[in-house]
């Protein structure tokens, strides 16, 4: 059965995207940052998983998309409502066009290592549910195998709480969860600036962070920022 990995993401318009992270900033580089990070994630998983999707926002925005990912995504437009609903519409056409098991991701964690999905991926052959916390309370990857289960409904989304809400709703203990180690989403001005110490150590450790695109921006933030750009 097919392994379909699915990547949400919303075009980096400024003012659209990244708004935390913009009001510390701008709304320009914010929307470079989106950029940078759609650019990594598609380069990043352009190999994972038997079939890749990306879910696109808005849906005008399709042409966009095409020219960032090439023939390494197909591409559908995310259905409307919150969260929680787009996420169950996207799983369901999924399992409905005879996916095995679906693992979803957004592309607020560009330096999420890619073996991460295919743990993922091994999990859901025994596990229904699959998710990586997110250090914010919330959780940077879901998965399922076969079906969706009802979990996307009256969470509050956005809020530090969305990983318990998840879970308290996984009430069937014939459910069987799986867990992958936390990470970091980069949504604040403190998220980048752990992203730019994250970074700066692995290139210290001889290790490449394998984010181009999101490596060229740091040391060219804003001076409200504090640290001055370089050229």
């Amino acid at each position: 059965m097919a392994r379909v990995l699915g990547l949400f993401a919303k075009w980096p318009r400024p003012g659209a995207v990244k708004t935390r992270l913009a009001a510390a900033t701008s709304a320009a580089w914010a929307a470079d940052v989106a950029r940078a990070f759609l650019s990594d994630l598609v380069g990043r998983l352009r190999e994972v998983g038997d079939r890749r999707v990306l879910a696109f926002a808005p849906h005008d925005a399709e042409p966009l998309f095409a020219e960032v990912v090439g023939r390494s995504f197909a591409l559908v437009p995310q259905a409307d409502g919150d969260l929680g609903q787009r996420l169950s519409s996207f799983l369901n056409d999924q399992f409905a066009a005879g996916a095995g098991s679906v693992v979803v991701l957004g592309t607020d964690s560009p330096t999420l290592p890619p073996s991460f999905i295919d743990q993922a991926f091994a999990a859901l052959r025994d596990a229904d549910v699959v998710l990586g916390p997110a250090t914010d309370g919330g959780y940077y990857l879901i998965g399922c195998a076969g079906r969706v289960p009802p979990i996307f409904e009256g969470v509050a989304w956005g809020g530090p709480t969305v990983l318990a809400e998840t879970v308290a709703r996984l009430a069937d203990p014939a459910r069987r969860l799986a867990l992958l180690p936390p990470w970091y989403d980069v949504d604040t001005l403190a998220d980048w600036q752990l992203l730019r110490g994250h970074v700066a150590a692995m290139r210290r450790a001889g290790i490449d962070p394998g984010v181009p695109h999101t490596e060229a921006l740091i040391g060219t933030e804003p001076a409200s920022l504090g640290t001055p750009a370089t050229s």
